[in-house]
């Protein structure tokens, strides 16, 4: 008999742990989950307790276009149907941003600078220029006005002013000589010294200017004693082809 009655209680005991087993687990019990994306950590904390979600932070990004401790990203996704009493992970905004090194732009052409920056989450801020050859380049890093060295530390989303290579340049250099140069060995000296072409003049016969010799320019080298010219970078010299080579005795 005490066999059979401790055989009875135990089927019993495990009866009332299986039909208790659901209300334990809240099995058969599902929620949505909110959307948390946008909001603050306040919004969140009211919502998910009067929703019955748990919750916890998990982590925290940094991201400007954002206000601090708003969340930023929520596991698992809004709207998906979830067991109830889930916990619900999220990442928020940090209050303060992180700090990164100051890169070395110096030399770097504008864009490749701009890139950088980018994946450093730093901001392009003021774009100076000044006189230099160099069209475009990087001459100088500054923030707040003041230059900044590589390896600085500052805050993600700092901008930085940029100071630039007008491609002009302000010093007077003297006039090239390109007669007895074919247009191609022409044009590779005047990139070279920051000058362009300005009006280029045909002689009869003369079809494709990469074939063709100066004959003939102005400003000239030479002014009417003999002294060599000067001329500003970003000024033209305007060229006369011909199809012959000049004479070596016309080329000075």
């Amino acid at each position: 008999m005490n066999l059979i009655a401790g055989v009875v209680v135990a089927i019993l005991l495990f009866g009332l742990f299986l039909l208790s087993l659901g209300w334990l687990t809240d099995h058969g019990k599902a929620a949505t989950v909110p959307s948390l994306t946008g909001k603050s950590l306040e919004e969140v904390k009211r919502l998910l307790d009067s929703t019955g979600f748990d919750w916890e932070v998990q982590d925290s990004a940094y991201v400007d276009s954002i206000p601090p401790l708003q969340i930023v990203k929520q596991f698992p996704d809004a709207d998906e149907v979830v067991k109830a009493n889930r916990t619900i992970f999220l990442i928020v905004r940090s209050v303060e941003p992180p700090l990164v090194e100051m890169p070395n732009l110096i030399g770097y052409s504008f864009r490749n600078a701009e890139v950088v920056l980018k994946t450093m989450d730093l901001k392009v801020g003021d774009t100076l220029f000044r006189p230099d050859f160099a069209r475009n380049a990087v001459l100088e890093q500054r923030m707040n006005g003041l230059q900044i060295s590589a390896g600085t530390k500052i805050k993600k989303g700092s901008s930085i002013t940029l100071v630039l290579g007008d491609g002009i340049g302000d010093q007077p250099i003297p006039v090239p000589s390109l007669i007895g140069l074919n247009y191609l060995e022409a044009k590779s000296l005047l990139d070279s010294s920051g000058l362009s072409f300005g009006a280029i003049v045909l002689e009869s016969g003369v079809q494709d200017t990469a074939t063709a010799w100066i004959y003939k320019q102005s400003p000239e080298k030479l002014n009417e004693d003999k002294v060599v010219q000067t001329i500003r970078p970003g000024q033209l010299i305007d060229i006369w082809l011909q199809l012959a080579r000049p004479r070596i005795d016309t080329i000075r």
